[in-house]
This record gives C-alpha cells, sequence and structure tokens, in this order.
C-alpha cells in the first residue's frame, strides 16, 4: 500500500493560502479519482482509494503543520505503508510558483511540517513532492506571505503547479521517481501565454 500525504493547516482560514498547497494537491487528487476526503482516522482526514499501483492511503493530517509528524507516523505505525512508499507533498518558497521539485530522500530544509515528520519517524528516505509557491517578495514576513490566499491572478500559475504535482504522483506511484525527478526537476520555460 501506498500513502500519499499533503501538509496544510485545518480549518477554513487555510483553505487557499499557499501554506496549504499540500492539502490542495490531494483534494484535487481525491476529486481525480472520485475518491472523498471525509472519513478520521490516524489524526487525518483520509480516503482509500483502488488503482493499478494498488490500494493507496490519501491523507490530511488535521494536527496543524507544525505537528504534521504524529499525524504520518500514525500511519506508518499502523503498519501498512512501508517507508519508502510514503508520499509528501507541501509547499516551498525556494520553487517558484507552477513549478514543483521531487526528491527521493532528504532533509526538511527549513519546512516546519517535514521537520515534525522527519523528527517523529527518525528517518528521511521517503519521497516528496514540493510544491512551488515563491519567490518571497521583498520586505515580506515569509510566515504571513505562506499564510496569505493566494490572488486570483496567481491561481492560475499555481493550479499549473498543482497539475504537474499530480503528474508527478503517477510516476512515483509507479515506482519511477528517478524518472519524476528528470522530468519535473527542471526549471519550466516562459509559455507565450503565460
Amino acid at each position: 500500500m501506498w500513502a500519499v500525504i499533503g501538509l496544510g493547516n485545518p480549518g477554513r482560514t487555510y483553505l487557499r493560502t499557499r501554506h496549504n498547497a499540500g492539502f490542495l494537491l490531494v483534494k484535487r487528487v481525491a476529486k481525480n479519482w472520485g475518491a472523498r476526503l471525509r472519513k478520521n482516522a490516524y489524526s487525518s482526514k483520509i480516503a482509500y482509494v483502488d488503482r493499478g499501483s494498488g490500494k493507496i492511503l490519501l491523507a490530511m493530517p488535521q494536527t496543524s503543520m507544525n505537528l504534521s509528524g504524529i499525524a504520518v507516523k500514525h500511519i506508518i505505525d499502523s503498519g501498512g505503508v512501508p517507508l519508502e512508499n510514503l508520499v509528501v507533498a507541501y509547499d516551498d518558497l525556494d520553487i517558484p510558483l507552477g513549478e514543483i521539485r521531487v526528491r527521493r530522500e532528504g532533509s526538511a530544509g527549513t519546512h516546519r511540517g517535514m521537520m515534525s515528520i522527519i523528527q517523529e519517524l527518525n528517518d528521511s528516505k521517503f519521497p516528496r513532492i514540493r510544491i512551488g509557491i515563491g519567490p518571497l517578495p521583498p520586505d515580506t514576513e515569509a510566515t504571513d506571505y505562506v499564510l496569505t490566499p493566494v490572488g486570483e491572478e496567481q491561481f492560475p500559475l499555481f493550479e499549473k503547479g498543482l497539475a504537474r504535482a499530480e503528474e508527478a504522483l503517477h510516476y512515483i506511484l509507479r515506482g519511477e521517481t528517478e524518472t519524476a525527478m528528470n522530468i519535473f526537476n527542471q526549471r519550466v520555460r516562459a509559455q507565450p501565454d503565460d
């Protein structure tokens, strides 16, 4: 079984904020796969989906971003998901809006949700999809920026990033993380209509 975890903050206040990019990806995937994220388990809103790659757990931790590791540890400790089949999706200020990066494993960087997960699991060897929300505008506090909703003029580009993240997820779930990295870990060239 696989687990796809999208990071964010629960509650209507944070619905379309940049920090909820992981939640928005999981919601998008659930909708496209005909699943409903309703059941509460593992301190998360979850849905199970049967796909060609087997059973997949979609989850949005309801702990708050900085305590995401508690929910993820519940999922891993349940015994159904090996660590290498855990995929975590989250926002990244260092990646431009509309772009993503895929990693097989690694550090949390400055992302507190990922720090919590790595600390709780005592391991960082699991794939992740980093969804671009940057760059941080000059003279803006990072906390204020990530907790602000994406504006209407930027939302189409944000949606492009989510679409790319969903595409990358399909590769990862087929065991083709390296291919996903080769495709998505490069800067997107501006298109004439962008």
